[in-house]
């Protein structure tokens, strides 16, 4: 029987749409797969910064991957927001129990706004149990720096560095972000163990206000593409050329008094089928 390509993503409840579940569900969705969800964590959010945060119940969380994982064909799992340090636990033992194929994470650390997603004591115990076993990591400029003990990162080089440092620590590979860096044009590095090249990704910086939830929606779209059975380069440049397409086509919308989300919704099959004519 036919089935879909289902991706699960574990994350926080974003009520303004932008970002985190909202943002993976609307990805996973416009590129062709079937979104399954574990919510970690409730935001009182909108454009403007996040005003509240309620984690879920270790149990609860607990139970909707297992729920999933138990009967649904899960191809890949994407991780975001992990608030408090005992989710770690429960993502852990679901993860070692059902071993899916793909596991993406997006160490999650501070929203758009600047404000605070995660505890300190969660950023250690993610490193120490999940980088170990996730197939690809993808922290932005500023999430590399606090995972590499606030080493300065501003250029190509240090981006390279911070991904060796990175794999050093147990993951299979790394994709840093350069969104954060100055120039208008943007790189992205992805290294992985045992490549001594890292793979380099570039676009155009667009003028736009409207970039909440990039991060989110970057993951999400690689961990789709891993589970529509593209390979890992492969994935990323797909995923970079959707996301470039999703904040080009949201830049004049406006949503919000603040950081507006991307658009999701443009038409991605079209984008894949001039790709596939070049």
């Amino acid at each position: 029987m036919k089935t879909y390509p289902v991706v699960l993503s574990i994350a926080g409840s974003d009520s303004s749409g932008g970002a985190g579940i909202q943002a993976d569900i609307k990805t996973i969705a416009a590129l062709g797969g079937f979104a399954a969800t574990a919510i970690t964590a409730i935001t009182i959010q909108n454009t403007c910064g996040v005003r509240a945060i309620e984690p879920i119940k270790a149990e609860i969380v607990a139970g909707q991957i297992e729920a999933v994982l138990q009967d649904l064909p899960v191809k890949a799992v994407k991780i975001g927001m992990i608030h408090s340090p005992i989710i770690v636990d429960v993502i852990e033992m679901q993860l070692r129990k059902y071993k899916p194929k793909f596991v993406v994470l997006d160490p999650v650390m501070v929203a758009t706004s600047k404000d605070k997603l995660i505890e300190d004591e969660t950023i250690v115990k993610m490193v120490k149990q999940l980088f170990p076993l996730v197939d690809l990591i993808t922290p932005n400029l500023d999430e590399a720096t606090c995972l590499c003990g606030n080493k300065s990162i501003v250029s190509e080089k240090d981006m390279l560095v911070a991904a060796q440092q990175l794999l050093h620590m147990g993951t299979k590979a790394v994709l840093i972000k350069g969104g954060h860096l100055t120039n208008n044009k943007l790189t992205d590095v992805l290294l992985t163990m045992g490549q001594d090249q890292p793979y380099l990704f570039q676009s155009e910086r667009v003028d736009s206000r409207n970039l909440h939830g990039t991060g989110c929606t970057l993951s999400s779209a690689i961990a789709t593409h891993l589970a529509l059975d593209y390979d890992l380069a492969e994935a990323v440049r797909l995923s970079k050329q959707y996301i470039y397409q999703a904040i080009n086509n949201g830049k004049d919308v406006s949503i919000g008094c603040g950081n507006g989300a991307v658009n999701h919704a443009f038409d991605p099959q079209k984008m894949k089928k001039i790709n596939m004519n070049q």
